[in-house]
């Protein structure tokens, strides 16, 4: 995954300076150029690294800090912020609204994803309900046609564009009229991918620009780009008005910093990151969850928002019932796998979860994560009734684990397997008594309330000590407020 070893690196560091017995000038020397050597290897710009280490030392200054000031907290926390920062240009980009029409243009370079990321963000506003149109306005590539007319055609969305025509200008200002009389309210224009170095498709980009009057220009960026990342983006925002950035290929292998270096070319901020090949491995991209998971610290309320989409309102009080009395039976481990599955690409939905994330599902091995949680489902299948509804480990007895192991096809080691992480799951879970899924929108009501003492029963111990222990955690909430607490826990609520 594409900053998954820049996330790891950045959170080593920190875990070394939390194990140092006292902070003092060298460690934090140490902690900070090796956060600044992860960045540098990951491709992000020189000049932004040196900057937020100076930001940071200015932050974190050790001699005028009062005694018995917690130095590692206010260390992890000018992090987080440096990052955010980074990523956030501070101002938001335009939002399409349903009913009004809105014309949005995708520009970037050749091979980007540009043609797919289009479908993508029509598929998903589709979702919300609004009635999207794709245009494309791609005469420079052979096949750009063909290929958007397959994307919109399986994702049923309407489409224009043509074989004949070579002038990209009147294809777009035919397509955009056409779906403006259709009453399409987020009309899409595809353009031709192209690099500074071609005058004449910069050209054409304005005159398409001109010629649409776009709402919104989106610049798609590949996280593999690199260190020309900043040219890139900066020769684009020059030429036409770009309002906000898709970062695509965050499934890759590729460092991904040069997407860091992009936001600050382009003064523009980071609304969608593509995830992978499929229609639905797309995320709306938000800062401070973003960097919570890149740290490895989870994201609750992306979490809550998945839960919601997949869990009927009317099942809720039921699944919060389950889980205030801290029972965790087989049948709910499958039925709560179900629900992972639907929630979308398995790995995002892991690296939301702080308590799971590392053991489950440990970084670049999603793949295999989700070809084992789907064995665990089969071996499942082949279970009776008073099997998967027992809370008693002593009820699954060789011959019964033998039973299952022949039902399933598969190997007795793979059972037990399967029962040792149902014991570690149903540990957790009965840690997480008092779970609440609330309401969208009340997140930062249930994270002012949230009880410290089972925060702490709750968050696995390195991650605690991470932190700086019970202190460190109570400080943080009160340092971060309810809305960056949400992020990373809003989706648990106080003992009952």
């Amino acid at each position: 995954m594409v900053l998954a070893q820049l996330g790891g690196s950045i959170s080593r560091a920190l875990a070394q300076m939390s194990n140092a017995t006292v902070i003092d000038e060298k460690v934090l020397n140490d902690c900070l150029n090796e956060i600044s050597r992860a960045l540098l290897q990951a491709d992000v710009q020189f000049k932004m690294v040196r900057d937020m280490q100076a930001n940071i030392k200015r932050i974190v200054n050790l001699e005028a800090l009062a005694a018995g000031t917690n130095k590692r907290r206010i260390m992890q926390q000018a992090v987080f912020t440096e990052l955010c920062n980074m990523l956030d240009p501070g101002k938001p980009s335009f939002t399409p609204k349903k009913g009004k029409p809105s014309v949005v243009m995708f520009v970037g370079l050749q091979g980007s994803g540009k043609t797919t990321t289009c479908t993508k963000y029509a598929y998903y506003h589709q979702r919300k309900g609004f009635k999207p149109a794709l245009v494309c306005a791609d005469t420079f590539r052979a096949g750009a046609f063909d290929q958007l007319k397959q994307n919109a055609t399986k994702a049923k969305i309407p489409f224009y564009g043509s074989y004949m025509e070579s002038d990209p200008v009147k294809i777009a200002v035919e397509g955009v009229e056409r779906f403006k009389k259709e009453n399409c309210d987020l009309i899409i224009v595809d353009t031709s991918g192209r690099h500074k170095q071609e005058a004449a498709l910069f050209e054409e980009m304005r005159q398409v620009s001109e010629a649409t009057k776009p709402d919104l220009v989106i610049f798609v960026m590949d996280s593999s780009i690199g260190q020309a990342a900043f040219d890139q983006a900066q020769a684009f925002k020059q030429s036409v008005s770009v309002g906000a950035v898709i970062i695509t290929k965050m499934d890759g292998h590729a460092k991904g910093g040069g997407a860091l270096s992009a936001v600050a070319a382009t003064k523009s901020p980071v609304i969608f990151i593509g995830t992978g090949e499929h229609i639905d491995e797309f995320e709306v991209f938000d800062v401070k969850p973003f960097v919570s998971r890149l740290l490895g610290m989870g994201d609750w309320s992306g979490f809550m928002d998945k839960i919601h989409e997949v869990v009927p309102t009317d099942q809720q009080p039921e699944l919060l019932q389950k889980l205030s009395e801290g029972s965790f039976t087989l049948r709910l481990m499958y039925e709560q796998f179900q629900k992972i599955l639907k929630m979308g690409p398995i790995g995002q939905v892991f690296s939301m979860l702080p308590v799971f994330s590392a053991e489950l599902m440990p970084k670049g091995h999603e793949k295999e994560s989700q070809a084992k949680i789907k064995r665990y489902m089969t071996m499942m299948d082949s279970m009776t009734d008073a099997e998967l509804d027992s809370t008693n480990p002593k009820l699954m007895t060789e011959s019964r684990i033998i039973r299952i192991a022949r039902g399933s096809g598969r190997p007795v080691r793979d059972v037990m397997d399967m029962l040792e992480e149902y014991k570690r799951l149903a540990k957790i879970w009965g840690k997480m008594k008092g779970l609440k899924i609330p309401k969208k929108g009340e997140m930062s009501a249930l994270s002012r309330n949230m009880n410290v003492q089972h925060m702490s029963k709750v968050l696995p111990p390195q991650m605690l000590k991470q932190i700086g222990g019970m202190g460190g955690l109570q400080s943080l909430m009160k340092q971060m407020g309810s809305k960056e607490m949400s992020g990373m826990f809003g989706g648990m609520g106080g003992e009952r």
